[in-house]
């Protein structure tokens, strides 16, 4: 594709080419039937009937024609006006009913259409729920996005559109042909002799729509992409003054997704005038040879306007039934990316045909679990056992990476381990339905999700079927019901995408609250206080312990002082167990836990000793010594303990606080 050049954004350097990747192969138009079919079956009887009206709709438009002949012999040449309003009846009848033809396919077609699209998003999206974290950590959300919502739009258009419409151009073409053949065989055979033209047009377009389309679509995910990701990081963005940079990345996806729009144009507007002028090449040819044949008196007139409208009629099917090419190249581009997230397999399955498992008690043991990563050749978790008793707190600790959290992952089943077995009271969880085990494990995250909605709607995610009461005793429980009732409409107070309108000890105390209205016999706390202050953490602190009380817990966290509510303490460290104990066991001896706990302890006491202080130096003038009134000032304000600048400093500061003011004689040296 020839490189576009474009002004630069915002007075920045052109972007240089880029090397295009190789297109990958282009599917065949009956894969893509084969793969979709089943799904287009479901309305087949809708389908037929919106190619029947059509069928109608194109005998109307035959009827307009042999009435318009009918006129030519009996009102025109005999000037007789008394003929004229039979057929005149008859027109309108047949324009009636075309009318109507018209409107009820169109109308089935749509809705064959937008039925199909509802059943292959739902199953696109249904497939991509079961797929595993490394799935979606791997590929960019906008361009998934993108991919289910926008390419299952060309599978639709050669699947449903695409079928109605090769109906409806073969049965036209099938009528006005043979009309054409039963008023003058000579010039329709020779009108049908020039037809495979549109063909050599249209097979010269297709490869090179099929090029443009798949870039196409993929550019737009790009932009997707990098839009997405910028939306959900744009504190991020302004905070460290990049938004030039980050509209860099815009620009750039959006230079390439031009280029591939500028391309598709390209031939489209190429496509149209080609197709014309080969059409009017036709009807010239067609037109020159019965002007002759009228000229001998071989026809009359009659016959040959209705020779000249039925072959007008019949190049536009001719003309559609050709570009079917160019419609294949478009919807094999959508159905290619389609198909890339539908032939990806999950990572775990169901095994059990019928997963029969009853609550016991929530005993949960890993037994010589060893795990590797996708493409990793170093074990996450090596021969990891240990036992997690009902009722009891088991906490997970260890350095960053050390695989902590991969354990709640196999836990949930969103891998399976290489080797080993991971048992729920005693039953395989290989041997349960996902749902099954999923229902009966209650999982806080790190970072807390919430969905877009009300604060009811937040809680009762847990469980749809909560009542009133049920949500009410759960926030209450959570310590939330306190800011639920200061909140504009309380539980019905719309917390916007994320909960973004809350602060983040509210919403992990409305994340409690949902976990304590799903009610399962194992909960699996995932660093419930990373990213809270102390004041915060201590807050949900509460509400955490009545959320643990009574059920099997697995707690992972770096803060230790939640130790102390351990009942056992598993110290993980590159990928394995390396300590297990009490905090008062492990803190007695030398290891990994103490090393890690006198870190902690050693990190309080630093940023204790930094906000206490030490006062600093006051910073002197870089020009010429201080006044004795100024001397006298700062003199002043060293006394102050909380002070971080000096008075006299005239350098800007990254943060300063509110000026005290010292006594009067000290400022005005009196």
């Amino acid at each position: 594709m020839s490189s576009l050049a474009l002004e630069p954004l915002g007075g920045q350097a052109e972007l240089e080419p880029v090397e295009e990747a190789p297109d990958p192969p282009a599917i065949p138009a009956g894969e893509v039937f084969r793969r979709f079919r089943t799904m287009a079956r479901m309305d087949r009887k809708l389908m037929a009937l919106a190619c029947l009206l059509a069928t109608v709709a194109t005998v109307a438009e035959v009827g307009v024609v042999l009435v318009f002949m009918e006129i030519t012999d009996k009102v025109l040449e005999t000037r007789n006006l008394h003929a004229f309003w039979t057929p005149a009846l008859e027109w309108i009848g047949c324009a009636v009913l075309g009318a109507v033809a018209t409107f009820g396919a169109h109308m089935l077609c749509s809705l064959c259409s937008e039925r199909f699209l509802l059943r292959l998003r739902d199953r696109v999206f249904t497939h991509v729920q079961a797929m595993s974290p490394d799935f979606f950590s791997s590929r960019d959300t906008g361009d998934l996005v993108v991919r289910i919502t926008g390419d299952i739009d060309a599978v639709e258009n050669l699947v449903i559109g695409g079928v109605i419409s090769i109906v409806t151009d073969v049965v036209g073409i099938a009528m006005f042909a043979g009309t054409a053949l039963y008023l003058r065989w000579d010039l329709a055979l020779m009108s049908f002799a020039v037809a495979p033209l549109f063909w050599l047009v249209t097979r010269g377009f297709t490869t090179p729509f099929a090029k443009a389309s798949r870039r196409e679509r993929a550019g737009n995910g790009k932009i997707a992409s990098v839009v997405e990701e910028n939306v959900q990081n744009m504190m991020l963005v302004q905070a460290y003054n990049r938004p030039n940079s980050e509209r860099d990345r815009v620009h750039e996806a959006g230079v390439e997704w031009l280029r591939a729009r500028m391309a598709e144009a390209r031939l489209a507007a190429l496509y149209g005038p080609v197709v014309l002028l080969v059409e009017t090449l036709c009807v010239l040819v067609v037109l020159g040879f019965g002007s002759w044949e009228l000229s001998e008196g071989r026809i009359n007139l009659s016959d040959m306007l209705g020779f000249a409208a039925f072959l007008g009629m019949l190049y536009p099917p001719i003309q559609s039934l050709g570009s079917f090419g160019v419609l294949k190249a478009t919807a094999g581009a959508g159905a290619q990316r389609l198909l890339e997230v539908l032939e990806t397999r999950p990572a775990v399955r169901d095994l059990a045909e019928t997963g029969m498992y009853s609550v016991q008690s929530g005993q949960i043991e890993f037994d010589s679990v060893t795990f590797y990563y996708p493409e990793q050749e170093r074990p996450a978790l090596s021969d990891v056992s240990l036992v997690a008793e009902p009722g009891r707190l088991v906490l997970v600790t260890g350095s960053s990476g050390a695989g902590k959290s991969t354990l709640t992952q196999l836990l949930l089943r969103f891998h399976d381990p290489k080797t080993g077995c991971i048992r729920l009271d005693g039953t395989d969880i290989r041997d349960l339905t996902l749902r099954r085990l999923r229902s009966n494990v209650t999982l806080m995250l790190q970072q807390t999700m919430l969905f877009d909605g009300t604060v009811r709607d937040s809680i009762a995610y847990g469980d749809p079927t909560a009542s009133d009461a049920r949500i009410l005793e759960a926030a209450r429980l959570a310590d939330a019901d306190g800011f639920i009732g200061k909140l504009p409409q309380g539980f019905e107070t719309i917390i916007g995408q994320g909960g973004g309108s809350l602060s983040g000890g509210q919403r992990q105390r409305l994340a409690i609250a949902r976990a304590l209205l799903r009610n399962t016999p194992v909960l699996v706390l995932d660093e419930p206080t990373t990213g809270l202050d102390a004041v915060a953490a201590r807050k949900v602190l509460a509400p955490l312990r009545r959320l643990m009380a009574g059920r099997t817990t697995i707690l992972i966290s770096h803060d230790l002082h939640l130790a102390y509510d351990a009942d056992e303490i598993l110290v993980v460290d590159e990928g394995r167990i390396v300590q297990r104990g009490t905090h008062a066991q492990l803190t007695s001896v030398n290891g990994k836990y103490l090393e890690l706990w006198q870190a902690q302890n050693e990190s309080v006491r630093e940023v204790a000793a930094e906000q206490r202080g030490p006062r600093p130096e006051p910073v002197r003038r870089q020009f010429g010594q201080p006044t004795p009134e100024q001397l006298a000032a700062e003199q002043w304000v060293q006394r102050l303990p909380w002070q971080r600048q000096s008075a006299v400093d005239p350098e800007p500061a990254l943060w300063r606080p509110a000026p005290v003011h010292p006594p009067t004689s000290a400022r005005f040296g009196g």
